[in-house]
């Protein structure tokens, strides 16, 4: 069996990948997970299918992707088997006259067990259940704060039903957001004495083990949720949304979004003008303009004005007029 260190070893090294946008060197990475005989306890410990995942979204090269969706499917066989071995057990538990049935007829039960391996467990149908068998698998919590802020997650995922058309596990895809939330580095400040003074080092720490140690939910934790909530649920920005179900935009990514990013297209062209105007706004300094009456405003008709002439385009072009009325304030420019 893979040992665990080895595989976190890769899992950081692809992460990095990751968040470097660089997956050069990746594909040496996965031979090696292709190797190595992984165990359902590696997987669920070392998370390393949400790196590979990570990795397989990441790169553009052909091999990687091949060799990380080949790597993530034989991982699901796997979960899927430990959960087929759960049911058999406890229908055996459930069901002594059918286990004493097929010690008579031992063809009959080499059927069965077939079907037990190669259909999934049934579940009761509902408007959540998910298409497709949730990896990887959900980050368990026993904190009430941590649990109360998935179940928001969970609400702003469904909004508008998106989820039913996409087949999304909106429970799994939400504890995995809000772990990543809570996984957010910190840094640390170390200082010791080195050659007559203090030398100072910012130290990462993954903020889990500090969680772990200190057991608190910052504000800054639920600053940051707040912000991913409010903005999955924005009516107006069901993209958003939509991608994240999708798998577009991956836990990680939404967890660590700056608010510009998250916002709407339409928002994002609205602060795009205003910023522009406010740039135009400066430009049209009042301090060393030239009063006038040779230009009219448009608003008030009056030519009380004053105008400053600046340089905004390429030396031998004509120079942008910027004129103000000092009667109502209306400002306009001219080439």
């Amino acid at each position: 069996m893979a040992k665990d260190h080895e595989v976190e070893r890769i899992a950081k090294k692809l992460d990095k990948m990751v968040h470097k946008k660089n997956t050069d060197g990746a594909i040496y990475l996965l031979r090696e997970l292709k190797i190595m005989k992984m165990s359902l306890e590696t997987l669920q410990s070392t998370r390393i299918g949400m790196s590979v995942n990570a990795v397989r979204k990441q790169s553009s090269e052909e091999e990687v992707q091949t060799l990380a969706k080949a790597l993530i499917k034989s991982w699901k066989k796997l979960l899927d088997g430990a959960e087929g071995k759960a049911v058999e057990e406890k229908k055996r538990e459930g069901s002594p006259l059918r286990s004493s049935t097929s010690k008579d007829s031992p063809g009959s039960s080499d059927r069965s067990k077939k079907q037990q391996l190669l259909e999934p467990p049934k579940t009761p149908t509902s408007p959540t259940t998910p298409k497709f068998t949730s990896f990887p698998p959900t980050p368990v919590t026993t904190d009430s704060v941590r649990t109360k802020c998935r179940e928001l997650l969970v609400t702003a995922l469904q909004t508008d039903d998106d989820h039913k058309t996409i087949g999304a596990d909106t429970e799994n895809l939400a504890a995995q957001i809000e772990d990543y939330i809570l996984s957010t580095s910190v840094l640390v400040a170390v200082c010791f004495w080195w050659c007559g003074g203090f030398l100072c080092l910012l130290l990462h720490f993954p903020a889990p083990r500090i969680y772990q140690e200190f057991k608190s939910t910052d504000q800054k934790y639920k600053s940051r949720l707040r912000s991913r909530i409010s903005n999955l649920k924005d009516q107006k920005n069901p993209d958003l949304r939509r991608n994240v179900l999708a798998g577009n935009i991956s836990a990680d990514r939404i967890a660590n979004m700056a608010a510009e990013e998250m916002a709407s297209a339409e928002l994002k062209e609205m602060r795009k003008t205003l910023t522009k105007d406010a740039i135009r706004e400066h430009q049209l300094s009042k301090v060393g303009g030239t009063e006038t009456d040779m230009f009219q405003c448009g608003k008030c008709r009056g030519k009380n004005c004053t105008y400053t002439q600046v340089q905004t385009r390429s030396a031998d072009e004509p120079m942008t007029t910027f004129v103000l009325c000092n009667g109502c304030g209306n400002r306009w420019k001219f080439c």
